[in-house]
């Protein structure tokens, strides 16, 4: 299948691309690669790709393709909350606009990057996706409004799909240490202290960035009936973890590490459980492999191997509001994340 990848430069298109590639796949990638200078190892396998904010995609551009995976966008709630009205137009103006662009340009599949976000603050019982949503951040508030715009567009030519993926984990090329179990992992490994930012109380749905990858690859593939205008949680059901029980699973793989608190660690309001098993009934050849303990060794062998340090994670290196903070102050992003060097390119 000829297959557009947006953000195929970030934390889960950089393992998607190349698996879909080992599938026979012709996969172009399309990203304003804000992260270029965020490789953590090796560099991403190189895909053909171009260079454009989603915000810029014309019709002409979809066309001939027969699948679009929409992951581009503003990627964790720092982010979201730099500026909720920039979270809007690039999260759900411009998602939006894509879908409609792709129906018009007769592509038949659209794949788009949810998030079980959307169901924000929920109570200790598990969540299917026929539950309310309730997101309590920027970021979630637009996951929701794409999958309400969006799913009207269904018709018999034009199939969306929309994967809200649990909490993601694990190594990536571009990898993401606003992610609980890799920020908890990251603080063991270089300080020595499992560091929780909240009582440990709030529940969470984990998911490996690989079995991400794996679920978008299954519906990508799957007959059209079984994926049309469906929602489908992403993870494993067994893979709901309290964040406390988290801490200790990092604490056994962290040779000499032990649990501490912020001084305000409180409650934290987002809080949810999720059902995961739709998209095991509906998608038999999609079986998640990781878990949760599996992760966390994966992460700390190779944070040995690259030799992380505190103030990579926890700085503008790697953090993404603070990357986009010291991009803005060198120049090459505006203040609506415009990148400037583009700019002057056109003018």
């Amino acid at each position: 299948m000829r297959v557009l990848l947006t953000g195929h430069r970030g934390y889960i298109g950089t393992r998607l691309a190349p698996m879909l590639l080992e599938r026979g796949h012709s996969v172009t990638g399309l990203d304003a690669d804000f992260y270029q200078a965020c490789t953590f190892g090796p560099e991403p396998e190189p895909l053909s790709g171009i260079a454009c904010d989603v915000r810029d995609v014309s019709e002409e551009m979809l066309e001939g393709y027969e699948a679009v995976i929409h992951l581009a966008g503003l990627s964790n709630d720092p982010l979201g909350d730099y500026d909720a009205d920039l979270t809007r137009e690039i999260n759900e103006d411009a998602s939006v606009r894509l879908a409609m662009l792709a129906k018009r340009a007769g592509v038949s599949r659209y794949l788009f990057a949810s998030s079980c976000s959307n169901y924000g603050a929920a109570s200790d019982d598990f969540l299917d996706e026929r539950a309310a949503f309730n997101p309590v951040t920027s970021y979630g508030h637009s996951k929701a409004a794409v999958e309400r715009a969006v799913l009207p567009l269904a018709d018999e030519v034009f199939s969306p799909t929309f994967l809200r993926a649990s909490t993601a984990y694990g190594n990536s090329p571009r990898i993401r240490f606003d992610l609980v179990l890799n920020n908890l992992t990251a603080w063991a490994f270089t300080t020595g202290e499992v560091y929780l930012k909240s009582d440990g109380s709030p529940w969470r749905p984990l998911v490996h960035v690989d079995d991400i990858a794996l679920a978008y690859i299954a519906v990508l593939e799957a007959p059209k009936e079984l994926v049309h205008g469906r929602s489908f949680n992403i993870g494993s059901t067994s893979e709901n973890y309290r964040v406390r029980e988290l801490a200790e699973i990092v604490r056994d793989v962290v040779p000499g590490s032990r649990i501490t608190f912020a001084a305000d660690a409180g409650p934290d309001r987002r809080n949810y459980r999720v059902d995961c098993s739709l998209i095991c009934r509906t998608l038999h050849d999609y079986k998640p492999q990781w878990t949760a303990r599996r992760g966390a060794l994966q992460l700390y062998q190779a944070f040995c191997e690259q030799g992380l340090r505190l103030e990579d994670f926890e700085g503008p290196r790697y953090k993404r509001i603070s990357h986009i903070r010291q991009l803005i102050d060198e120049g090459k992003l505006d203040e609506r994340l415009r990148r400037t060097d583009q700019r002057r390119a056109a003018g």
